[in-house]
């Protein structure tokens, strides 16, 4: 208001140019068209009540029907992918396996770099780069191509996902969501795990099923004859510490200077570390002749199988089923997927289950949604009725909130959007934008009864005509800078897109619905509410 009075002049439409004569124009005929509906919609009030009703109706079903996501995938031009071997693979045919991924993925045509490592006995990472959005597919598509390529290699598994600027909890696994299992029987654990696993792979909705379980990998065990050992002078404490000393790190000294210290380790720098056969190579001295005696003349070696790594969540074994998801699948449809295959398999209870990462943040926001929006309409009630004095009229501005949520979730259904935390909070906005409409409806007809003695038909008829611009101008203003966000421009715009939808299909639909239930639903609980203006009398005010 103060820089209005600064700036503003009093100028009347005669001296504008002819493009706001245009707009005024324009204007007047909405506004006649806007109070003809008016007047027909404060004579057929009942089924005006009626459109408010379904719309309330519908909103319940499109929010128990739409899919449900935590946040959405961003394409942000960068893939993260994990190579895996068979588990009894070796090192140096481990690197030629992750060298031949890369080659691969580097001569696919959307692809900018590939950077490689490998990081285990039998995997390896990958770091992708894609060409900009212009130049290539998108993320999905580009995904999808290179899984088919590189999968058809045998022995060769590749699992992808795309890198997130926002990622909430979770330990590093080969997939984005992460599903954990844990007992105090190992071998249970891995039976079930296995279970589910080939479960979910047989379901379209998954992609890149696997887990950090790896039960198939070869160990060497030496068996000691203790009948010769004993007889070459040797004890089963000098073998040991032999082969520690072979294939260990042993600490044999400290070297300490004035500033600081250095360990001394003991390495056989001619141990290949890869063939059992270097076995032969180690020699062990006998404690009753002195001589050298050949570990392999008091020991044998065997291959057995034995797990690559033994993972634990907690105090318990735990087995970590990571996947990802398939285009345009909600994790709430997976996650419900999870759970009716888990029934089907009838897991014990001895098996314990749950999300990780951002799957568990989902499932605790997804019991957290209702109650936020419960919690923000109850806050509204309570500051609207201290500021109207009144309990009834605050129902009167909520009861457009319904119109704005059926457009928000059908604008988010009809371009194929899930009901994401993002969505959720577009959700939250057009709660504040359209009760601003109706609060100034309501406000000017109840000062105009209160103080001006209208009808309650009479004042909210006035107070809608006189309103429709203001409203008309910030629900547009609105609408026009959620704009951008919805047509998703920029890098990054997916995870922002649902958002702008939410608010821009909420504005369209209420910014209808809401300038004709509003009167109706005005006229039907001011029977309830006294008009006019709080008055004490002298006698209480004396008290």
């Amino acid at each position: 208001p103060m820089l209005c009075s600064r700036y503003l002049k009093h100028e009347t439409h005669e001296n504008e140019g002819w493009l706001v004569r245009r707009f005024e124009n324009v204007f007047a005929a909405t506004l006649q068209t806007y109070e003809r509906g008016l007047d027909w919609c404060l004579l057929h009030r009942r089924a005006v009540l009626a459109v408010a009703a379904s719309t309330l109706v519908l909103t319940v079903w499109l929010f128990d029907s739409m899919p449900k996501g935590f946040f959405p995938s961003e394409d942000i031009g960068q893939i993260s992918g994990v190579v895996e071997g068979p588990q009894d693979i070796s090192y140096p045919a481990m690197v030629a396996m992750v060298q031949k991924a890369s080659d691969m993925i580097r001569h696919d045509p959307n692809v900018a770099t590939v950077a490689a490592r490998v990081t285990g006995s039998n995997t390896g990472n990958l770091f992708i780069g894609l060409k900009p959005r212009g130049e290539r597919k998108a993320m999905d598509g580009v995904m999808e191509q290179l899984r088919k390529k590189i999968n058809s290699v045998p022995g060769m598994a590749v699992y992808l996902s795309p890198v997130q600027n926002l990622r909430l909890g979770g330990k590093s696994s080969k997939s984005r969501y992460q599903y954990v299992l844990q007992s105090v029987r190992a071998d249970e654990l891995n039976d079930w795990s296995e279970k589910l696993q080939t479960k979910m792979r047989a379901e379209p909705m998954f992609r890149d099923v696997t887990s950090d379980s790896q039960m198939k990998g070869l160990q060497a065990v030496v068996d000691i004859n203790r009948d010769r050992a004993s007889e070459a002078g040797l004890q089963i404490q000098d073998i040991r510490t032999a082969l520690y000393s072979a294939y260990g790190d042993r600490q044999v000294s400290t070297i300490f200077s004035s500033s600081n210290s250095y360990q001394v380790i003991l390495q056989d720098a001619n141990m290949g570390n890869q063939d059992e056969n270097d076995l032969s190579k180690i020699y062990l001295r006998s404690k009753t002749t002195g001589a050298l005696v050949p570990l392999m003349s008091v020991a044998t070696v065997r291959r057995a199988a034995a797990p690559v790594s033994v993972n634990h969540q907690g105090q318990l074994q735990a087995v970590t089923v990571s996947f990802n998801l398939a285009p345009d699948v909600a994790l709430g449809d997976a996650s419900t997927k999870i759970e009716q295959i888990k029934r089907q398999l009838s897991m014990p209870t001895t098996i314990i289950t749950s999300y990780s990462g951002d799957a568990a943040v989902f499932q605790s926001s997804q019991g957290s949604q209702i109650a936020l929006l419960l919690l923000a309409l109850a806050v509204i009630y309570i500051l609207l009725g201290v500021l109207y004095e009144s309990y009834i009229h605050p129902l009167t501005i909520l009861a457009g909130l319904p119109s704005a949520a059926v457009g928000a979730l059908l604008a988010l259904r009809i371009f194929g959007f899930e009901l994401t935390l993002i969505a959720t909070i577009g959700i939250l906005m057009l709660i504040g934008i359209v009760k601003k409409n109706a609060i100034m409806m309501i406000d000017f007809a109840l000062d105009a009864q209160r103080t001006h003695n209208m009808k309650p038909a009479e004042a909210i008829r006035t107070a809608c005509l006189l309103r429709f611009r203001p409203i008309l101008m910030t629900t547009l203003a609105a609408l026009m800078g959620a704009l951008p966000i919805a047509l998703g421009l920029g890098a990054g715009a997916e995870l922002r897109q649902p958002l702008g939808v939410a608010i821009v299909g909420g504005l369209l639909l209420s910014q209808v619905i809401t300038l004709f239930i509003t009167p109706v639903i005005y006229l039907y609980l001011d029977r309830y509410s006294g008009s006019g203006p709080l008055e004490l009398s002298p006698t209480l005010l004396a008290k």
